[in-house]
């Protein structure tokens, strides 16, 4: 009986602490609700003295344009109140004129009447002719001419929202490699990705990174939306390293776990599917000589992007474009290395109005408004050109051609939010845009088979247009950081042709180098 005894006290004793430490449970719980209440209390009043200087705000700004209808009501009411004081005196001064020619025709002293008739003549002459100088047109109109652009307040208010549920939205998790899709065939890799099974955080892109195959830095070969590509033209018989990492709006995520992968000893042999991963410390790094590669980005499959290293002997060596890093991690000025790549545009984040042909490298659209779609790859880093035939062109509209975040405004010209840097351009002049600022009117306009091309510079971090091949005004933008997805902006009157894949033209190689 006493274990028995022993035993129930030691639970009861257990249990005791369980209830104890349910019971302080409970007062931290109270204490919440109490606090709950009084954060509530200090917040609501934090929002109602926001939102009402905001009314405040509001209302001063209602005040100034009031003001400025009641100057220009005064000022029409001033001119046209002048005007009828003009006219009334003029017309009792012809009315008087008229009665008195009327009594002097009325006169039987012939002798008088030949006295004064000619200066009578001459006057009612001069007269008429004052009347007729645009006395009886109005000098004002009654119309208002002031339109009150609110829509992009009311846009802002439509957005108004609170900074922490936006703080709070995390990065996305690591990337997995799917080990199971990897594979090396002769001297390229197939590397493919996906986010772990239970996470829900959105995800707009992802970004890949090679080394060299020697050890040396990580560089950027891919930054888009897709989960596999395939680098060909790498050594053979050498080592290289690959991770990858996705982005959101918040951020970025850390990276994957480092793939380390062999390529073939001889080009000639057949695919091989390498356990992955491979200790880093079993593969011995080899030393390989520098070698000719432009990257190039070509479709491979629905759904997929396929890059291509390409081996070339009048290309610039991958090798000394790592040597022109500088210690920021980039590529200095005098190393115009291009990133060739090759995108369609995306009709997955475009305006409903879009309308797509051509493998979705041509675009036009449904509506006399101006609409935006994006190209399917965002760049971050490199040097960039691409170009856009005019296929038609019709009733003189203004497309516009640029750069534009992800969450660019898709029913409204490009470059009319902070989202976009673009030229527009109509028959004549271009303008280049960016938060509805319009500067750099420049003469030269587009008609129906001219060029616009389009070079980012992130190397010098830089936006410039070409018309035909000749740069259009000056360096267009500057400073620009991030990630940034081609874009155009046009209407049904407008239909261009995408391509992509091109050499930095003459006239941007023959700059001087500089920031």
């Amino acid at each position: 009986l006493f274990p028995l005894q022993s035993q129930l006290s030691q639970a009861l004793n257990g249990l005791s602490d369980r209830a104890k430490e349910a019971k302080e449970f409970l007062v931290q719980l109270r204490n919440m609700v109490q606090q709950i209440q009084e954060n509530s209390v200090e917040f609501e009043a934090c929002l109602v003295a926001q939102c009402d200087a905001l009314i405040d705000a509001l209302n001063r700004r209602k005040a100034q344009l009031l003001s400025r209808v009641n100057k220009e009501h005064e000022h029409k009411l001033k001119v046209v109140r002048d005007q009828i004081s003009h006219c009334t005196v003029k017309l009792r001064q012809t009315t008087g004129l008229m009665e008195y020619c009327l009594e002097v025709i009325k006169e039987n002293d012939p002798s008088g009447f030949l006295q004064i008739s000619d200066a009578l003549i001459r006057r009612v002459h001069l007269t008429e002719d004052q009347w007729g100088k645009g006395t009886l047109t109005p000098r004002m109109t009654t119309d208002f001419d002031l339109n009150l652009d609110n829509a992009p307040l009311l846009q802002s208010i439509h957005q108004l929202d609170f900074v922490q549920l936006k703080v709070s939205s995390p990065v996305p998790a690591p990337p997995i490699l799917q080990l199971e899709e990897c594979c090396t065939h002769n001297n390229s890799a197939t590397l493919s990705w996906k986010q772990p099974p239970l996470s829900t955080v959105q995800v707009d892109g992802y970004i890949l990174e090679l080394d060299d195959g020697n050890g040396g830095q990580f560089r950027e070969v891919y930054v888009g939306k897709e989960t596999m590509c395939t680098v060909d033209g790498l050594h053979i018989n050498s080592t290289y390293s690959a991770r990858v990492k996705a982005f959101n709006k918040t951020g970025v995520s850390p990276y994957s776990k480092t793939l380390v992968l062999q390529t073939s000893e001889d080009t000639q042999s057949e695919e091989q599917s390498l356990p992955f991963p491979v200790p880093l410390e079993r593969l011995q790094l080899r030393r390989m000589s520098p070698f000719s590669s432009t990257l190039n980005l070509q479709p491979s499959f629905p759904g997929r992007s396929y890059f291509e290293l390409r081996s070339s002997a009048h290309q610039l060596s991958l090798h000394s474009s790592l040597q022109s890093l500088n210690s920021a991690g980039e590529l200095s000025p005098s190393a115009l290395v291009s990133m060739l790549a090759w995108f369609s545009f995306d009709p997955s984040s475009a305006h409903a109005d879009i309308i797509f042909s051509n493998d979705n490298l041509t675009v036009t659209c449904n509506s006399y408004d101006d609409r935006v779609v994006l190209g399917k790859t965002g760049f971050s880093k490199g040097l960039h050109y691409w170009e856009l035939s005019i296929d038609r062109y019709d009733n003189h509209p203004d497309p516009a051609f640029g750069v534009a975040r992800v969450d660019v405004l898709k029913d409204a010209m490009l470059g009319k939010d902070d989202k976009a840097w673009a030229m527009y351009v109509d028959n004549n002049r271009s303008w280049f845009m960016h938060g509805n600022s319009h500067t750099n009117r420049t003469e030269g306009g587009i008609t129906k088979g001219a060029t616009v091309g389009v070079l980012l510079d992130l190397t010098r971090r830089t936006l410039t247009f070409s018309i035909n091949e000749d740069q259009q005004g000056p360096v267009a933008f500057e400073n620009l950081e991030g990630l940034f997805f081609p874009a155009v902006s046009l209407n049904r009157n407008v239909q261009v042709t995408l391509h992509t894949g091109l050499p930095v033209p003459e006239f941007y190689t023959s700059r001087p180098a500089g920031p």
